[in-house]
């Protein structure tokens, strides 16, 4: 298995959609995928990717700090970190927030959306792909926006005709639609992720640009599938059959930070994420995150953190 594959198998990927919409121009909505639309799907994602399928017509996005995206039938628009964003026709309309034009669903079915000034229209599918706190290194390594012709990714007829078919039949209610939906979100996104590791330059760094390194990308495949082992940089360079620091000149020069690091950074994720939304005690997250006791979990903790993990805890739940 090749090393995204083998991150992805643990991030807790799933997807779904929820809107169907026809916008006539001039048209303009902002808005992004809020974490309870994946109810249907799953339980309430930590990390949500958005995504937008164009059926007919056309849009222009804004996003981050990226200049204006024209995004075009055929075509679907990933949106990694979720943020706020904007599609419009040509014209500068004043942009509506996207729950004022959205009709919610009815049963199990997607939310529609139908609005404008009568003019050319434009058709989508929008979704998501969610996953937990895992996802975040791979997410914050990608830009704002990717855009994508579907019919040029493997199987892309097939994505393009399930999306469409899946938006019009899940108001059934049929549980084996929502299944196929989610499969077929999963591999558009990770066609999507391919496609952008094939064009990045040769001499990007960062931690999907890892993922083409053969040995950096084993690396990091080890250090996700097994965070709780007790690795030494010269461990985990005997792991990929190089030299200790071979190894470490390799890691850091293509991931941006020695190992060790960016395990301790994991870790870290990890952790909140255990606190946040689990009921296991601070002991038992300090071994499942590979620290030795606890007191060498809430050091570390208290020093990234600034307070002790329970105290954290308690904050981040008061906050949600």
């Amino acid at each position: 298995m090749d090393a995204l594959s083998d991150i992805l198998r643990v991030v807790g990927l799933t997807g779904g959609l929820y809107l169907e919409a026809e916008m006539t121009e001039p048209w303009a909505v902002v808005g992004q995928v809020a974490p309870e639309l994946c109810r249907p799907f799953m339980v309430e994602p930590q990390r949500v990717v958005g995504f937008h399928y164009v059926l007919e017509g056309g849009f222009d996005l804004d996003v981050g700090d990226l200049a204006s995206a024209r995004v075009s039938e055929g075509q679907v628009v990933m949106l990694p970190r979720n943020e706020m964003h904007v599609l419009r026709s040509g014209a500068k309309t004043t942009p509506l927030p996207a729950a004022e034009v959205v009709r919610p669903p009815e049963a199990f079915g997607v939310a529609g959306a139908t609005f404008g000034g009568g003019g050319a229209r434009t058709r989508m599918v929008c979704g998501f792909m969610g996953g937990n706190e895992q996802l975040y290194p791979l997410l914050s390594s990608l830009p704002s926006a990717i855009v994508v012709d579907v019919a040029n990714l493997p199987g892309g007829d097939w994505i393009a005709g399930t999306l469409t078919y899946a938006a019009r039949t899940l108001a059934n209610g049929d549980p084996g639609t929502a299944t196929v939906v989610a499969k077929v979100s999963e591999l558009l996104f990770v066609e999507t992720l391919r496609r952008h590791l094939a064009a990045m330059p040769e001499d990007a760094v960062g931690w999907l640009a890892a993922l083409r390194d053969p040995v950096i990308g084993r690396s990091l495949s080890l250090l996700h599938a097994r965070v709780d082992q007790a690795w030494t940089t010269e461990a985990l360079a005997g792991a990929v059959n190089m030299s200790r620091s071979a190894f470490a000149e390799r890691f850091t020069a293509v991931v941006g930070e020695p190992p060790m690091t960016y395990l301790a950074g994991w870790r870290m994720q990890l952790a909140c994420q255990m606190l946040r939304d689990s009921i296991r005690s601070v002991s038992e997250i300090a071994f499942e995150v590979g620290y030795g006791s606890e007191a060498a979990f809430t050091r570390a903790f208290r020093r990234e953190r600034g307070v002790p993990p329970a105290s954290w805890r308690r904050q981040a739940r008061q906050s949600n």
